[in-house]
C-alpha cells in the first residue's frame, strides 16, 4: 500500500518545507506553515454517487443554459439572498458566530422544502437534539433524513442509498476523511473534505450546504481556498440583544453580493422579516434631538433606518469618537466637513454614533441623516420625524446624488413620511407628481441647516 506524502507551505510566501517550522526562512513569519497533500494513497477510495466522466470541449454556443433551474427553498429570504433559489450543483457555506442560530436555520430549510429528500448531516448534535429542535420549530416533514456520522467515507455511502436531493453537513470542521492522517478541523481535513463534497455536488447536480465556524477576528475559520471553493458564502450574524439576525451574501456566483435577508430569532424557530424598517425604526412618544431616518438600500430592497447621535463636552480632555453600525474613519471625515466647511465646533466634543436595530450600514446615501442628527444633537432641536434624507456628504459639503432614488422616494412614501431631503443633481428625470411625499432638493448642508433648524 502507498502511503500518502505530505509536505508544509508556507501561506504567505509559499515556501516548501519537508517538516513544519515556526519561522519561515523566506519571508520571516511566524506560524505560517500549514500541511498540504501532494501524492494522495491511490489504494483508498470513497464511493461517489456520480459516476466518472471524461471532460471534452464545446463552444460557448452549443452549450445548454435554462434560467428555471433554481430550486424554490421555501425561504424567501434566502431565496432572495441566494439569487432566486438554490442552483442544482452548488456549494454554499453558511458561516456565524456560536449560537447566532445557522443550525437552526439549515434545518428549517430541511423540513420547509418540498417534494424533496434531505439528508441533514450532524456531527456536533445527536440525533435527540435535532428533533427537539425539529419539534420547537414544529416543522413537518417525511423527506428529511437525519445522519449523525463525521466520516465523509461513511457519509456517502448512506448518500449512495438515499440519493438526497439537497445535503445539508454540519459542521464542515467536524468532518474526517480517513485519506488524511491527521486530527478533525485541521487545515488539510477541512480542504480534503470540501474538496470531496465540491466533486460530489458537481458531478450529482446535488446542492450542499456547509455550516462553518468562524474565529475570533471574525472570519471563517479554515483555509481561505475553502471560501474560493465553494459557490456561494454567507455571513449569518447579528446581536444577541436584539433578536434579530441578518443573512449577508459574501460571495455568489450564481446572484448578486449586495442581497440581505432579514430574520426575527423566537421561540419557534427564525421568522422571515419582510418589511425591514419595522425593526430599524423605533417607536417613540417625543420627538428627540439627535434621531434622523435615512432611505438606504441593500441590494434590491429599500430600507429606512434610524439614525442617533450624540453631542456632549469632552469630559477627560481628549473628545471621543464612537460609531455602532457605521465605519468610524467616515464619521471622522463628516466631522471634519462640518467643522473645516461649515464652521460648526465639533473638535473639543464627543460624538457617539448608533445605527438603531444592530444592522451595519455601509450606503453612503445614510450621510446626510448622520450629519444632520450630529447637527440636532449639538444644537438640542429635535428633527421633525416626518422627515427623511437620501444624500451622500462631500468633503467640500457639497449635497451628492445617490442611485435608484426613486426606490428610495417611494419607500419613504409608502411609510407616510413628509418630506424627503435629496441632492438637486438627483432631481433631472425625476417625477416628483407621482410622489405625494415632499421632495426638497438641496446642494450643500448649510442649505439642509437652514430649512431643518431656521
Amino acid at each position: 500500500m502507498s502511503k500518502t506524502k505530505t509536505v508544509f507551505f508556507c501561506r504567505n510566501c509559499g515556501a516548501q518545507s519537508l517538516k513544519w517550522i515556526g519561522k519561515c526562512p523566506s519571508c520571516g513569519e511566524w506560524n505560517t506553515y500549514d500541511e498540504e497533500i501532494v501524492e494522495r494513497d491511490k489504494d483508498q477510495k470513497w464511493n461517489r454517487q456520480a459516476e466518472k466522466r471524461q471532460s471534452k470541449p464545446k463552444l460557448i454556443s452549443e452549450i445548454d443554459y435554462n434560467q428555471d433551474l433554481r430550486i424554490d427553498t421555501q425561504n424567501n429570504e434566502l431565496n432572495r439572498v441566494l439569487g432566486g433559489g438554490l442552483v442544482p450543483g452548488s456549494l454554499i457555506l453558511v458561516g456565524g458566530e456560536p449560537g447566532i442560530g445557522k443550525s437552526t436555520l439549515m434545518l428549517q430549510v430541511a423540513l420547509d422544502i418540498k417534494n424533496r429528500k434531505v439528508l441533514y448531516v450532524s456531527g456536533e448534535e445527536s440525533e435527540q437534539q435535532i428533533k427537539m429542535r425539529a419539534e420547537r420549530i414544529s416543522a413537518k416533514s417525511n423527506q428529511c433524513y437525519i445522519l449523525t456520522e463525521t466520516s465523509t467515507q461513511n457519509i456517502f455511502q448512506q448518500i449512495a442509498e438515499i440519493t438526497p436531493d439537497l445535503l445539508i453537513i454540519d459542521s464542515i470542521q467536524t468532518l474526517q476523511t480517513n485519506l488524511i492522517d491527521s486530527s478533525a478541523g485541521s487545515i488539510s481535513q477541512i480542504k480534503e473534505c470540501a474538496a470531496e463534497l465540491q466533486k460530489f455536488a458537481k458531478q450529482s447536480g446535488t446542492p450542499v450546504f456547509l455550516i462553518g465556524h468562524i474565529t475570533k477576528d471574525g472570519n471563517l475559520a479554515g483555509p481561505k481556498l475553502l471560501e474560493h471553493m465553494v459557490d456561494t458564502v454567507l455571513q449569518f450574524e447579528g446581536d444577541r440583544n436584539y433578536g434579530y439576525r441578518i443573512l449577508r451574501s459574501v460571495k455568489n456566483r450564481f446572484g448578486s453580493t449586495s442581497e440581505l435577508g432579514i430574520y426575527e430569532m423566537q421561540g419557534t424557530g427564525l421568522r422571515e422579516v419582510s418589511n425591514p424598517s419595522e425593526i430599524l425604526l423605533s417607536q417613540r412618544d417625543e420627538n428627540l434631538s439627535g434621531t434622523a431616518i435615512s432611505a438606504t438600500i441593500e441590494g434590491l430592497r429599500p430600507m429606512l433606518i434610524e439614525t442617533q447621535a450624540l453631542v456632549s463636552s469632552a469630559a477627560y480632555g481628549t473628545p471621543q469618537r464612537s460609531a455602532t453600525g457605521f465605519e468610524t474613519k467616515r464619521l471622522g471625515m463628516l466631522l471634519a466637513v462640518l467643522e473645516k466647511r461649515h464652521g460648526f465646533r465639533l473638535g473639543v466634543k464627543d460624538v457617539f454614533l448608533n445605527i438603531a436595530g444592530g444592522i451595519r450600514v455601509d450606503d453612503p446615501a445614510i450621510d446626510l441623516a448622520v450629519v444632520c442628527a450630529i447637527l440636532s444633537s449639538n444644537e438640542d432641536i429635535a428633527i421633525d420625524p416626518k422627515d427623511c434624507f437620501a444624500a451622500e456628504v462631500g468633503l467640500s459639503g457639497e449635497i451628492r446624488p445617490v442611485n435608484r432614488i426613486e426606490q428610495r422616494i417611494a419607500e419613504a412614501d409608502k411609510l407616510g413620511f413628509g418630506r424627503i431631503f435629496i441632492s438637486k443633481y438627483n432631481t433631472k428625470g425625476l417625477e416628483k407628481m407621482k410622489f405625494n411625499i415632499e421632495i426638497i432638493s438641496v446642494s450643500n448642508v448649510e442649505q439642509v441647516f437652514t430649512k431643518l433648524f431656521g
